[in-house]
């Protein structure tokens, strides 16, 4: 005796004159192929859309953050599938001109183990278009956490906007014995407004060596991610709309939730308050009862 398992889906169909996919469309009880991927496709696709920049290993970081339980290989497949995968971005170009006459220092930072905060800061100068002219941002970050802590953008070139950077880098933090700062040998850093307020406050002068722009590959990095985040994807009107919104991507966006790969893809903040979390613990160990 034959078993009867009843009319297939190809046949109920053919019965009922349907197409296959519009029968499981409206069949609740029916797990259509891919069903179990489309939360997650969703998922990766709101991350892609906020974060263009990221590849694989950012997006799978971010799904984890998420309370997704995912593979990467998962995710890189399902990337493919949709074409999220990231173009590769271009090598960075060197524009600085170290052709003036000031001091120039040794590069203090190649050999340096950077462990805690304020110990190496680093500092950078680019270009941005706006509709009708160019204007120019200069950044500082900490080596350690890749935060900006000081940044300043405006039409000129001159010294005041590496020493604006630095004096809200300064007003931030908490010069530690040791401190160094590294940067290019563009004038701006070797001028002797500049060189001097360093050393007022008693932080080691660092500086590239010749021709060499990967000994600041730190800001290089952030300068790449900047454009490629952010001013490729704006068209500012003037210096204020420019101002108004970098100050938002580098305050909001790049140091309070973009994740980092070398910061075990956590955003610099957080990242700070987890380093800092042990120095409590140890201080408040050491109170008196």
């Amino acid at each position: 005796m034959k078993l009867d398992r009843g009319l297939t889906v190809e046949r109920m169909t053919e019965l009922g004159r349907v197409s296959r996919s519009g029968f499981y469309r409206f069949d609740d009880r029916c797990e259509r192929p891919g069903d179990r991927d489309m939360d997650l496709r969703d998922a990766i696709q709101r991350i892609a859309l906020e974060w263009p920049s990221y590849g694989r290993p950012r997006i799978t970081a971010e799904l984890r953050r998420q309370g997704w339980i995912v593979n990467p290989k998962r995710v890189y497949r399902l990337m493919r599938e949709d074409n999220l995968l990231c173009v590769r971005k271009r090598k960075f170009v060197v524009t600085t001109d170290s052709n003036h006459g000031q001091k120039v220092y040794p590069n203090l930072a190649g050999d340096m183990v950077v462990t805690d905060l304020d110990q190496l800061w680093v500092g950078d100068i680019t270009y941005i278009r706006l509709r009708e002219e160019f204007v120019f941002l200069a950044v500082i970050l900490d080596a350690c956490s890749r935060r900006v802590i000081g940044w300043a953008l405006d039409r000129t070139l001159e010294d005041e906007l590496t020493l604006t950077a630095l004096r809200m880098a300064l007003a931030r933090r908490t010069v530690q014995p040791g401190l160094v700062h590294h940067s290019d040998r563009g004038s701006q850093y070797a001028s002797g407004d500049y060189t001097d307020l360093l050393k007022a406050h008693q932080i080691a002068i660092s500086m590239s060596r010749k021709g060499n722009p990967w000994d600041n590959a730190g800001c290089e990095s952030f300068m790449k991610t900047l454009k490629y985040e952010e001013v490729h994807r704006n068209e500012y009107r003037d210096l204020v709309e420019a101002r108004v919104s970098i100050q938002n991507f580098v305050e909001k966006v790049y140091n309070e939730r973009r994740l980092h790969s070398a910061l075990g893809y956590l955003p610099p903040a957080e990242f700070e308050r987890n380093l800092a979390l042990p120095k409590k613990d140890a201080a408040s160990r050491q109170l008196p009862l």
